[in-house]
């Protein structure tokens, strides 16, 4: 297990120790269980992504998917936010509220419900089911109870 194993180094150290970790689970046989908030990492160094929020398994699946076809909002929205190296690229964030609620007591229903641009009166009763999208990719929210659906930006 490696929590933020890279967070705090350098980039040309950075670089060195994530390979050396690759080199030693392909030599050695290892899984390796990744903990980042860095999606450049993750999309670098995993074959599986799953997305949290608190502490709820929302989007999990292979990591080329979850990150080019997201489909819970909490993965588009971290997805949206991270800056395109091109300045010729215009992007745009998805938005959704900064009031994060406490992970003590949470309230029923969906846990970003709170937060989600899309939000329904479901999912402010009910934990939405694991929607499976074929290949290891599975989300859990009810905008794709009626089908698979593109989350749009905002």
């Amino acid at each position: 297990m490696a929590d933020e194993p890279v967070s705090m180094l350098d980039v040309s150290v950075r670089a060195g120790v994530l390979n050396l970790l690759q080199k030693l689970s392909d030599e050695l046989n290892l899984t390796t269980l990744y903990i980042s908030h860095d999606l450049s990492l993750i999309r670098y160094m995993c074959d599986t992504t799953a997305v949290m929020y608190l502490g709820q398994i929302c989007e999990i699946g292979p990591t080329d998917r979850v990150i080019t076809r997201p489909r819970h909002p909490y993965t588009k929205a971290l997805i949206s936010s991270v800056p395109v190296p091109d300045p010729d690229v215009r992007t745009k964030a998805l938005e959704i509220s900064r009031t994060v609620p406490t992970p003590i007591n949470l309230p029923p229903g969906c846990r970003f419900r709170g937060r989600c641009p899309f939000v329904m009166k479901r999912c402010r009763q009910e934990v939405p089911p694991e929607y499976d999208f074929g290949g290891g990719h599975r989300a859990r929210c009810y905008l794709h109870e009626d089908g698979e659906i593109e989350i749009p930006m905002c």
